[in-house]
Order: C-alpha cells, then structure tokens, then sequence
C-alpha cells in the first residue's frame, strides 16, 4: 500500500473518528510528511509496516538536527503514535514501534497572566465611536468574560448565543460543545456592537451571516486578525508583557482561583479534558505569597 493511500485514510480517521480540528490534521500529516520526507533523503525506501523502533529513533536524531524544539518533538511523536495506533485499527501492521518511543519532557510554564487594572486598561482603550473599535471592545470583553480560545472566539455564532439568560454555546476541541456563563459587560458591548455596528453599518457576506465578530468585508474574523488588535491594544496602553487572546484565557482562570472558584468549575469552562491543564492556574501572585510568609512564619511574627 502507497504512503498517498495510507496518508488519505489516516487523514480521513482523524477527521472522523477522532473529531480533531482542521489545524491538529494539518500538524500531524505534516509531520508525517517529514518521516516520509526523511525516508526518501536517506534512501530508506520502506513501507509503513516495514517501519521498526530503531527507523524511528534515528529519525528523531536526524530532525533534532535542525534544532526542533522540545515541544515540536513531542508533537511530533504524538503523531506517530496516533498514525500507528491507526495502522494497528486497520490491520496495515501487527506491532506498534512506537510504545517505546520516548517524548522529551516539557516543563510546565507559568502563563503570563494580566492583572484586572491591565485587562480594564485594554478595554477602555477602545474608540466606541467607530465601528471597528465597537467591535474589538465587544471581543475582548467575550474573550475575558468567557475564558474563550481565539479559534472558538472567530467561531462564535448568533445563533449560540443565549443573552437573555447569561449563557453562551461554544464549539470547542473535538467540536465538543460547552456552555459557558458570560457576564453583563460583555453582554452589554455585544449588544452594541450587533445593534450599532452589524445590522445598520455592515454588507455581510451570506455565507458569513451567523459568525458574530465580522471584518470589514462582512466575512468572520481571522485568529491572525484578533492577534494583531489584541497586541495593538496591548501596546496602545504601554504593556510590556507579551500580549495575546491566550493571556485573555490565563487571566480568566486565573483570577477566578485566586477569587475561590471551585477547580472543576474553571475546567468545565475552559473545556478541559484533564483537571491536571487546569491546575496550572492554582498558581499564586508573588504579592500573596510575601504577605503570607510575613503573616504566619514564626520569625516575623513581633
């Protein structure tokens, strides 16, 4: 069997069966593509069930090379795994070489978070008198208010959202369905942006007609268009943290745990699989801890 025929049903079982994003299909026939790609440089004409162990690990040698990171690497042998697991579900092999295939082990960064008084900052920086500034106001309140990722912000729909009782249906990871609670502000600057904004201003594009947050063309925004306002916004007000809709969805969370919200609440929020991801967020301010110390260790107490 060709490696066009085994890429085309791989590709076709994580759409389906797996119900990943368009982006995690791309990443992961990419990435074989470079095991393929390795293959033909180093004259190793081999099949998918020829594939042993030690083929692999030197592949991992050889791309290391060119200075892969940590991170890349442990997609990387995500996808292999997930592209064996495939070929073992369709009978194309009889052992999995990649069960011993080690990831490289990542470190567990802290997120850069905003403070409240940054977030405020951002949105008060918004010129409500034009359109584009109405718009971007009502986007960055959702991105906080609901601890959304960019990609399910561009995905928002009218017709999932439930304003007149707190509630709004996002399409997450998976295309897995959450309900998230979002507050008046943003319900507020939503209501301005549709009432102000969209319907009296905008030619829109029918195909487009559902999405809520529209360019100029009447089309849904791109994730690269929302970066750019976010760091625009950030950089109008003088922040020096690196900016981006992510740091919206830290901060989210963040300031949620540090206020007292149940943890398995904050996952089911932001979607989740494991409460382990969410657990980053129980992270405490420098501020918190110093005062803490200062507080209950015997040696400062007078």
């Amino acid at each position: 069997m060709s490696w066009q025929v085994i890429l085309k049903g791989f590709k076709a079982y994580l759409i389906l069966e797996r119900s990943l994003s368009e982006n995690t299909v791309d990443a992961y026939l990419n990435d074989l593509k470079k095991l393929i790609d390795y293959f033909e440089i180093t004259d190793k004409l081999i099949s998918a069930k020829e594939i042993k162990l030690s083929d692999l690990q030197e592949f991992l040698m050889w791309i290391h090379q060119f200075g892969l990171g940590a991170r890349s690497q442990a997609r990387l042998i995500s996808a292999l795994k997930t592209f064996f697991k495939y070929l073992l579900l369709e009978d194309i092999v009889a052992d999995d070489p990649t069960e011993l295939l080690e990831a490289p082990k990542l470190s567990r960064k802290i997120p850069e978070v905003l403070s409240y008084e940054e977030i405020q900052r951002m949105l008060d920086s918004m010129d409500l008198s034009s359109p584009h500034g109405t718009r971007n106001r009502a986007m960055l309140e959702t991105l906080y208010a609901c601890g959304l990722r960019v990609s399910e912000l561009v995905e928002l729909r009218l017709s999932n959202l439930f304003l007149d009782v707190n509630f709004i249906k996002v399409i997450g990871k998976g295309n897995k369905e959450r309900i998230i609670p979002i507050g008046n502000s943003a319900i507020k600057h939503i209501g301005l942006y549709i009432e102000g904004v969209r319907r009296p201003q905008m030619n829109i594009d029918p195909a487009h007609e559902n999405f809520l947050f529209l360019n100029r063309r009447g089309k849904k925004l791109s994730r690269v268009m929302v970066f750019n306002i976010v760091k625009e916004a950030a950089r109008q007000v003088g922040l020096k943290k690196n900016v981006s809709p992510h740091t919206f969805r830290h901060s989210f969370a963040t300031h949620l745990i540090e206020g007292g919200a149940d943890l398995k609440a904050v996952q089911d929020m932001l979607g989740h699989e494991s409460i382990l991801t969410t657990e980053i967020y129980t992270h405490l301010d420098t501020q918190f801890l110093r005062e803490t110390i200062m507080q209950f260790h015997p040696l400062n107490r007078k």
